[in-house]
């Protein structure tokens, strides 16, 4: 039986597997392609391996456990990153076995490492009061004051991940009744979300301002910078940070983009909207992920006890790839999927 070696299988499980029979975004792509850059280096540099010469064997539970306690010790990665970057070896095992099955066993082994045990994140979200206040710090009285007030209406009103507005384009938006926007999510796919008239409005204003009505400028980025190219992640948290700096959440953290998204969700759920509605608008594939919320809303707990105080007694009750494929990594990360 022929031999694949490590580097060749990991760099088709990246380039081929991940992105066209995997589906996988191009963000999760750059993780688990991270993911391989810190394991590399880790057997490089701590293990004094040589890159060249690791082969699929080598990747076994003994090594992945090691690699494990380095990013916790040296790199001080939380549970949550952890868990991540066992993920992407996991998935990346689970490529491997269909491909080399003369090392099940090394990746049985492998598959068998636990995920560690994680906290219950703590969602962090602003009130209404206070998002009130970051869509009025806009200075709308020039051209970039206007798009920045636009782009923070429509996160807030979408509930959409950073990603998902960075990668809007005119195309996605629909102003016409029902309006709605479009947003390529997580696992390719795709899911629209009605916005308020109050967004519609602002919209119609920022396409005919920004001279974006025009039928060739369909598939134009709808949030650029001043060098009409497509903001970034990191473009939409400074623009947020600016309106935001003086406040902070409920949890007393910094008011970040996805902390927008978690702020769309309490409001919905504090409005009384069905939490599975909830659901299809942030696009989370199962419910679980949106029950997080509720478990969060420490003021719908508080009115519901308030409900059980007409049962209760009034008085209570007396109780008795080798260096080559380092390289390889560091360019393929970069690249846009």
């Amino acid at each position: 039986m022929k031999t694949i070696s490590f580097s060749k299988l990991l760099t088709n499980y990246l380039s081929e597997f991940l992105p066209c029979r995997a589906e996988l975004s191009s963000n999760t792509i750059s993780s688990y392609c991270d993911t391989f850059k810190l394991l590399l280096r880790f057997c490089r540099d701590n293990l004094k391996m040589s890159v060249e010469k690791i082969s699929l064997t080598d990747i076994d539970d003994t090594l992945v456990y090691s690699f494990l306690d380095w990013l916790e010790k040296e790199r001080n990665c939380s549970n949550s990153t952890i868990n991540q970057r066992l993920r992407a070896i996991h998935s990346f095992v689970r490529y491997a076995q269909c491909e080399s099955p003369e090392n099940l066993l090394t990746f049985k082994k492998v598959l068998n490492i636990p995920a560690r045990r994680q906290t219950k994140p703590i969602v962090s979200y602003i009130n209404e009061h206070d998002m009130r206040k970051v869509l009025q710090t806009p200075d709308t009285s020039n051209i970039f004051g206007r798009r920045d007030l636009t782009l923070l209406s429509v996160m807030y009103d979408t509930g959409a991940r950073v990603s998902e507005i960075v990668n809007l384009t005119v195309r996605d938006v629909r102003l016409d009744a029902p309006a709605k926007i479009k947003l390529f999510g997580k696992g390719m796919k795709y899911r629209d979300v009605p916005i308020l008239l109050r967004t519609v409005a602002m919209l119609e204003s920022y396409l005919k301002e920004q001279r974006l009505i025009t039928a060739d400028k369909l598939d134009y980025p709808l949030f650029f910078n001043r060098k009409h190219e497509k903001l970034t992640r990191a473009g939409v948290a400074y623009i947020l940070s600016k309106y935001s700096s003086q406040l902070m959440t409920m949890n007393n953290t910094p008011i970040t983009p996805h902390v927008l998204r978690h702020t769309k969700a309490m409001h919905l759920l504090q409005a009384g909207v069905n939490i599975v509605y909830i659901k299809d608008i942030l696009g989370h594939v199962d419910i679980s992920t949106t029950e997080v919320y509720a478990r969060a809303d420490l003021e719908m707990k508080r009115k519901a006890l308030e409900k059980l105080s007409e049962v209760s007694p009034s008085s209570p009750p007396e109780w008795n790839t080798n260096t080559d494929l380092l390289t390889w990594l560091e360019n393929f990360g970069k690249q846009k999927f």
